[in-house]
């Protein structure tokens, strides 16, 4: 099990990008949340397999159609079984 944080920066607030992303970690069992933050950024933290998360950061890279990813920080994280589910968080 692995986990990390990103940040998503361009057009991503305001066009699904959070609800998407929702169903996207859901599908893949990755638990963890994501959040807009004050910059206009989309912040997630995810959790789960290897595979599930590499994933999950190829489809961050450009998200769904609306939205427009200019730039993916992605700091890996230790895992901590932390989360029971995936959430938006406000």
């Amino acid at each position: 099990m692995q986990a990390f944080k990103a940040k998503v920066s361009g057009i991503v607030q305001g066009v699904g990008f959070r609800y998407a992303t929702l169903k996207v970690a859901k599908r893949l069992g990755v638990k963890g949340y994501v959040k807009n933050l004050f910059d206009g950024s989309v912040e997630v933290v995810a959790e789960g397999e290897a595979q599930a998360l590499a994933e999950l950061k190829r489809w961050l890279a450009h998200g769904p159609a609306g939205a427009i990813v200019k730039d993916v920080q992605v700091l890996e994280m230790p895992y901590q079984g932390r989360f029971k589910d995936f959430e938006i968080d406000f």
